[in-house]
């Protein structure tokens, strides 16, 4: 077996790592042959080439020219590892990827996922936003249960010569830098997966084979990551789902087809800071739709409030379990029925209805479980703000116009309001969330562009009953 290994190298802040990893790479017990690509002459020692240039003047674009090298030197080796300088890749890892290749079908690819360390223990950064476990993905082949995880970034990618033909001849391979899903620099590891025909699946019934440690450590202590009691809970969630034979999905579609995944549903929410001012006195029960992490229905329970919870997921659901908070897993269909004879203060919808494919129907539906002056409290994005010009809206696929084809409705406050008077409800209030920078702006021109700078809105509606 012989390994052919592109790893991208910008400057020379990452030296030090990037050392590391060639002698980690030589250190195995097959032939090794390193290529590394970077903006500056860097002397690595014999046994390494260096390919010093960038196909466009964007940083960010450097490593895409590995492609080429791999497709020119396809039938010289058996495996091609491309990777970022700071990823540490083992032969344990590699032996893993290997005998997991054997058993899965040629659509799948094993994947891998980074992990970081600190003195607080293991953070793994790639769950973050929207980015989570598809639990309709989970199957097994022969020893191997494996899952599709929808953040398919790890800093680097693995294929054997078959795969890397499979992916050339797929004609989604061999292209420019470009981004859409990811960024320049994260579509350089992922376009294997995302525009090839196969998908990078994670091996969840051997995971610890398929951790790769990201060795600056940068995201600890940051949004981007959870920790290690919850990421072994939910990889466990998703083993006992396996051996139930149980592939539920979603409780609706989280993920936007725009750029980027913008107005996509994130899995780690916090609590809307401006939720404890507009709650309203007299609510002691709430059902919120769409629950991710829990954490704000954690925080309603530790106020003194009666929660109840409708997960996107069994496996995101697993966090908030031991938090105080009920939790009814189904469909909207299957909750209202399991829920059927009780009534509730408060319905609580935080990016929900813009993704649903028909929000007034959805909240035409729970009106049986609202009493009279019930609240319903929803957070959507402002998707009319100038922060976004329709120029570039419209070049970026930014637009909200068809949900068919965008995955989201196109949402404003007039679209809001039409909403809920369709569905028997009425606007009483809205509360406007700015970033600091446009609430800065908003108070330089004494709130006359607020429409503008809002990027969230909060809707308290009241059920007429």
């Amino acid at each position: 077996m012989k390994m052919l290994v592109a790893i991208a190298s910008y400057g020379t802040g990452n030296d030090d790592y990037l050392a590391r990893l060639i002698r980690e790479y030589h250190s195995m017990s097959f032939p090794v042959d390193i290529v590394v690509l970077s903006n500056v002459e860097k002397n690595l020692g014999s046994g390494v080439e260096v390919v010093v240039g960038l196909p466009y003047v964007i940083p960010w674009t450097l490593p895409f020219p590995h492609k080429q090298i791999f497709a020119d030197r396809l039938n010289d080796y058996d495996l091609f590892l491309y990777s970022e300088d700071d990823m540490l890749i083992t032969e344990r890892n590699i032996c893993a990827f290997l005998e997991a290749s054997q058993s899965l079908p040629e659509n799948e690819v094993p994947g891998f996922l980074r992990f970081e360390e600190s003195a607080q223990g293991r953070n793994y950064p790639e769950f973050h936003g929207h980015f989570h476990w598809d639990t309709a993905s989970v199957h097994q082949d022969g020893d191997y249960t494996s899952a599709f995880f929808t953040n398919e970034h790890a800093g680097c990618y693995l294929l054997t010569r078959a795969q890397l033909k499979r992916a050339i001849e797929s004609g989604g391979y061999l292209v420019g830098p470009h981004a859409w899903k990811y960024d320049l620099l994260c579509s350089a590891a992922t376009d294997p997966y995302t525009q090839c025909g196969v998908q990078k699946v994670i091996c969840i019934s051997h995971i610890d084979d398929f951790l790769i440690h990201h060795l600056p450590n940068k995201y600890v202590g940051t949004e981007f990551g959870i920790g290690e009691n919850e990421f072994r809970r939910q990889v466990q969630t998703l083993l006992e789902m396996a051996k139930r034979g149980e592939r539920n999905p979603s409780l609706f579609p989280t993920e936007s087809k725009i750029k980027a995944g913008f107005f996509s549903k994130g899995y780690y929410e916090r609590p809307p800071e401006q939720l404890a001012s507009i709650l309203p006195v007299g609510v002691r029960t709430v059902l919120s739709i769409g629950s991710g992490c829990g954490a704000t229905e954690a925080w309603l329970a530790s106020k003194g409030l009666k929660v109840t919870a409708v997960p996107l997921d069994s496996v995101i659901s697993s966090c908030t379990e031991a938090t105080g908070v009920e939790i009814v897993h189904g469909g909207f269909a299957a909750v209202q029925k399991q829920l059927a004879g009780r009534t509730f203060d408060c319905l609580l919808l935080l990016n929900v209805l813009h993704l649903v494919e028909d929000p007034v129907a959805l909240l035409a539906s729970f009106e049986k479980l609202l009493s009279k002056g019930s609240v319903v409290i929803s957070l959507v994005p402002n998707m009319a703000r100038t922060a976004m010009p329709w120029s570039k809206a419209r070049r970026d696929g930014i637009v909200v116009v068809d949900y068919e084809k965008s995955g989201a409705h196109y949402v404003s406050l007039r679209v809001i309001r039409s909403w809920f008077n369709k569905a028997g409800m009425r606007v009483k209030d809205t509360v406007r969330i700015m970033t600091p920078r446009a609430q800065s702006l908003s108070d330089l021109v004494f709130g006359l562009a607020d429409s503008s700078l809002t990027s969230e809105f909060i809707s308290i509606s009241e059920f007429r009953g």
